[in-house]
């Protein structure tokens, strides 16, 4: 397989599912799998399977139906908690188990009250354990964005001989710089002997608004999965953006990276998991937000409509969006009018929309958008004029 893949690891239905008000019930989570699953996700992280018996039907239940990507399970690095995600994840094709342990001192200080070494000792027996149950075992180590670099490299190497496949380097709290996370991504290449053996994932969350810089930049520095969610959702302020991180690795295709994501469906999987998880995506939301294909500036109307690359570096087709919009407000220009009118079959010329356009100003100075009734009801005046003079 390439070097250049990138994996989507999705991880809606678990981190995602964690927003108070998004809890989904068993059907919920099956639809919503068996969809991220036909949008091209590598790995679908089902759940949490031993914080309740819900949550490990829901993971028994998507196990039996998702027959491309892998079903994951998430554990803390507790034998009880992976003897309970293994015999969720009965049945799947492809299963993995997703467990681990925090790393950082504060974690190991306060959470733990621990040592280095009993929480290093923790960590390859959980990937023992899982590794009894699965092949494929990814290992946690939870709060690196904190973790001493020496440190998390000697926790890696250990978890990676131990039989760990994948090991995931969350910026647990959002703290780290896109420079400081490819840096830190860059330790572990640069100083992990038997690195070459798993795949390095990124796990960044959004509470500084840096958790898709933060794994493009882990990307660049040799991670080869992002962790993410559809519409960013997550604890506190979110998690990585599927649709972000995706279409930024498209856009600048000359990287070379790519993932296997049917971009068309991106909008369509993006409502979806609004309806169903009853979360709304902010109107300015890249790729996916109402206003993403909007133009309202008289600026940028006049060169959207020259050529739709002066203000779209994506074409809306392309993410599966409705189309580009042109919306007349207050600070709308005459080419925008032009256009509008044009389109509801009116055939003004440019001295006709001068005219119009001093009325057009009256009108959106009182109303936060001007619509197609109020551009008939205008045009229908001016005809009046014109045809009384």
């Amino acid at each position: 397989m390439s070097d250049k893949k990138i994996h989507i690891f999705d991880t809606t239905l678990r981190d995602g599912e964690q927003v108070p008000g998004c809890k989904l019930n068993a059907s919920e989570k099956i639809e919503l799998a068996l969809a991220l699953e036909d949008l091209g996700v590598d790995i679908i992280e089902a759940g949490f399977p031993i914080s309740s018996p819900g949550d490990f039907a829901s993971v028994h239940e998507i196990s039996k139906v998702i027959k491309n990507a892998s079903v994951c399970g998430l554990s803390r690095a507790v034998e009880k908690d992976i003897e309970t995600a293994a015999a969720a994840l009965k049945g799947a094709v492809r299963p993995r188990i997703h467990t681990g342990i925090g790393t950082s001192d504060s974690h190991i200080k306060a959470k733990f009250n621990a040592t280095r070494e009993e929480i290093l000792a923790r960590a390859i027996q959980a990937v023992k354990w899982a590794k009894n149950f699965v092949d494929d075992v990814e290992f946690y180590a939870e709060d690196a964005g904190r973790t001493d670099n020496d440190y998390l490299a000697r926790v890696i190497e250990a978890v990676i001989k131990a039989g760990a496949t994948v090991v995931n380097i969350p910026d647990t709290t959002g703290y780290c710089l896109p420079h400081q996370y490819g840096e830190k991504i860059a330790y572990l290449v640069n100083n992990v002997p038997n690195i070459d053996k798993a795949i390095i994932s990124c796990h960044c969350h959004n509470d500084l608004g840096l958790a898709t810089a933060n794994s493009i930049s882990g990307v660049l520095n040799g991670a080869r999965q992002i962790e993410c969610t559809i519409n960013g959702l997550g604890e506190r302020a979110g998690n990585t953006s599927l649709e972000e991180v995706v279409m930024i690795l498209k856009q600048h295709h000359t990287l070379g990276y790519y993932t296997n994501i049917r971009t068309q469906q991106l909008n369509p999987m993006s409502r979806l998991v609004s309806d169903t998880m009853r979360m709304p995506v902010q109107a300015n939301k890249a790729i996916v937000g109402s206003n993403a294909f909007s133009h309202s500036s008289g600026i940028h109307q006049d060169g959207f409509l020259k050529d739709a690359q002066t203000y779209e570096i994506i074409a809306p087709e392309e993410v599966g969006a409705d189309g580009s919009k042109i919306v007349l407000t207050a600070r709308s220009g005459r080419s925008a009018l032009a256009h509008r009118f044009h389109k509801l079959g009116h055939q003004f010329t440019r001295n006709d929309i001068d005219v119009l356009y001093a009325e057009f100003l009256k009108v959106a100075d009182k109303k936060k958008e001007i619509d197609d009734e109020d551009l008939q009801v205008m045009a229908k005046n001016f005809e009046t004029i014109v045809v009384t003079t």
